[in-house]
């Protein structure tokens, strides 16, 4: 028949097997595993002490009292298991212990004794000795004991040894007191409904404490503690409310209406009791202000290197720790912070399998040789947990280190961690995927510029070779010889400056802004865009005005700007059968420095204008309409701006760039 009794000894000891079989080399476990033989073999008499012929259920009662009063030494196995070092013997531990087994040998004893139950109890009328009473008290002041012990050397521990001790101490104090009270009620009663009620309270002990000491997931002992108190305020205050209401509705009210007016009323009380109790207990206050954090720095910066250390000072911050590190990688191996490591690391591939890893959780759970490897990765590294997460095209490892308590990392700050790891992958997406996209649009001005500087560069070579042909004919003419000579070195030089200029484009590179005088450098980037508008009968127009013309920015930006809103309006000028022009004007503004890109085209479309600076936004069959926002991305990152004059008919399109002076940069960091 089954029984709750019967019930409870088949899951404990089924959960007790599976908790040996996750990892039989740590102590813990093995000490979980007997002690959980032992509560079975408890609640098997305790079955039988229930449903037996009554004749004999005293006996089974002796018997179930005599198993139970070895709890005590149940409960001293899983702390020494805790506490003391890998190396300490179980022998080593009885011979200093020893009093302990001899109180377990003297209550085993007690039991069978005429003192405990007299001869005279029968079923109709139980009469219990003060034998029982007496086991009861002496149970209850070992555990105390037990309990003064344990305090003392979890004050010596820390990590999850320390979070483990305290929750089984504290869970086995509930239960235990559960038990004793269950004890003393049918005393006094007779009532064995108590007794029914004991399996209960200690299959709820035991699978809570058993997946706390044994889970990969690790809480804290006091997290848990808020949640019980948070959670009975919120079902006994709905509770109360709720009956109260239905009780004054219904006197005036049908009982459909008032069911359905107290289940609004109810459920509107609980949702806001809820949020109020959540403000007022603070559970994760680091949490939000983390992933506020996360979010500002999303918005404000865009380089990878700045994203880096902006988001490795919020997870310091995050878990109070001196040290995180961010890995990042597309192409096979995740660097940064100074560490480099490949995608095919067994510590890699285990993490990947694990989502997350803390050295508590691979210490728990069954050892293999990437876990290992994992192992010592965080030991190496001094951290204390990490995260991975992995997008379309990004891999990402976050990593935080020990914090200043030294307490290790419990599951809901891991799932706080896993969720701000979400936030980081998404921006470094975001920024890998940016710099790419400038580096395709780089290269394809590069191959533009490539096309149009053929020409140019095949005229000096044209002119080298025709003085080199008449060289052994006029070798003597010394007059010949000079100019050879300098027209050599004058063609070569302008063959170098023009693959100088190339290479400067095509190179990657991070933008810094400095003071520089910006004519020059537009001269320079005019010169590489004229050859391409004279093959296409397109005439270039400048009107530099800007007195004085010094800007702080970057010049490699302000030349891919340029070469980039002239190789469109080239392109859109190429198009139209009238008069084909681009003028490029620069003028003195307020903030500082305005550059105008004008020409003959068409002009922008209406339909585009409002999200022309955003990706895939193009006029042209070809291309991928990458350029404009590109230049609207880095020139926000130099404190430029660019932006385009309102449509007007008979006009093409005009876009401003605005460049900033040091000192306008200087008067806005002050305000």
């Amino acid at each position: 028949m089954l029984t709750p009794a019967s019930f409870a000894a088949f899951i404990v000891i089924l959960v007790g097997g599976l908790i040996y079989w996750s990892n039989p080399s740590r102590r813990v476990n093995r000490a979980v595993c007997f002690g959980s033989v032992h509560i079975a073999i408890w609640l098997g008499c305790l079955h039988i002490a229930m449903t037996v012929n009554p004749i004999y259920g005293a006996f089974w009662v002796r018997l179930t009292s005599a198993v139970g009063s070895l709890f005590p030494l149940n409960f001293w196995m899983v702390k020494e298991s805790i506490v003391q070092p890998a190396d300490t013997s179980l022998r080593d531990s009885l011979r200093r212990n020893w009093p302990w087994l001899l109180v377990a040998v003297v209550l085993v004893w007690v039991p069978f004794t005429d003192y405990f139950i007299p001869s005279h109890s029968t079923p109709e009328r139980h009469v219990y000795g003060w034998a029982y009473f007496t086991y009861a008290w002496v149970l209850l002041g070992i555990y105390g004991i037990l309990i003064l012990s344990s305090f003392r050397s979890s004050t010596t521990l820390k990590g999850a040894p320390r979070l483990e001790l305290q929750i089984w101490l504290g869970g086995g104090c509930a239960m235990l007191i559960a038990i004793m009270a269950t004890m003393a009620l049918n005393a006094i009663t007779g009532d064995r409904m108590y007794i029914r009620m004991q399996p209960l309270f200690t299959l709820i002990f035991y699978a809570g404490v058993s997946y706390v000491v044994t889970a990969r997931r690790i809480f804290n002992a006091r997290q848990i503690l808020l949640v019980v108190v948070e959670k009975s305020i919120l079902v006994g205050t709905v509770a109360v409310v709720a009956y109260v209401l239905d009780f004054s509705l219904s006197t005036f009210l049908p009982a459909p209406f008032a069911f359905v007016a107290t289940t609004a009323a109810t459920l509107w009380i609980a949702v806001e009791l809820n949020g109020a109790l959540d403000r007022w207990f603070q559970f994760y206050p680091q949490a939000t202000a983390a992933r506020q954090a996360a979010f500002a720095i999303a918005r404000r910066e865009s380089r990878i290197g700045d994203l880096e250390n902006a988001f490795v000072s919020v997870l310091k911050g995050w878990g109070q720790s001196d040290h995180a590190v961010i890995l990042s990688g597309t192409k096979g191996s995740l660097s940064g912070m100074g560490i480099k490591i490949s995608e095919s690391h067994p510590a890699v591939g285990a993490l990947r399998q694990l989502r997350w890893a803390t050295p508590e959780r691979l210490a728990r759970e069954r050892p293999s040789a990437e876990r290992k490897a994992l192992a010592a990765f965080l030991a190496e590294h001094g951290l204390g947990v990490a995260v991975f997460g992995e997008g379309p095209s990004l891999t990402l490892i976050l990593g935080v280190g020990v914090g200043a308590s030294r307490r290790p990392f419990t599951y809901p700050q891991v799932a706080q961690l896993t969720e701000l790891t979400s936030i980081i992958e998404s921006v470094f997406e975001r920024a890998h995927f940016s710099v790419a996209a400038q580096r395709a649009e780089q290269l394809a001005t590069v191959g533009l510029l490539a096309a149009s500087l053929a020409h140019e560069i095949r005229n000096p070579l044209v002119t080298i070779k025709t003085f080199v042909q008449l060289l052994p004919r006029h070798h003597q003419d010394e007059s010949f010889r000079t100019k050879f000579f300098g027209l050599i070195n004058d063609e070569v030089t302008r063959i170098d400056r023009l693959t100088e200029q190339l290479l400067d484009l095509a190179s990657p590179r991070v933008y810094q802004a400095q003071n520089i005088a910006l004519h020059p450098v537009l001269h320079a980037s005019v010169e590489l865009v004229v050859p391409k508008a004279a093959d296409k009968n397109i005439e270039f127009m400048t009107n530099f005005q800007a007195t004085p013309d010094f800007v702080f920015t970057d010049p490699s930006a302000a030349k891919q700007v340029l070469l980039n809103l002239c190789f469109n309006a080239i392109q859109a000028v190429e198009t139209i059968e009238a008069k084909r022009w681009v003028k490029i004007s620069t003028r003195n503004v307020t903030s500082g420095v305005e550059m105008a890109v004008q020409d003959s085209g068409p002009g922008i479309a209406e339909d585009i204008r409002p999200r022309l600076f955003q990706p895939f936004q193009s006029n042209k069959s070809s291309g991928f309409g990458l350029g404009l926002a590109i230049c609207s991305d880095f020139l926000a990152g130099l404190d430029a701006t660019i932006s385009v004059d309102p449509k007007q008919p008979g006009h093409g399109a005009s876009f401003r760039v605005v460049f900033p002076t040091a000192g306008a940069i200087s008067a806005s960091a002050l305000t």
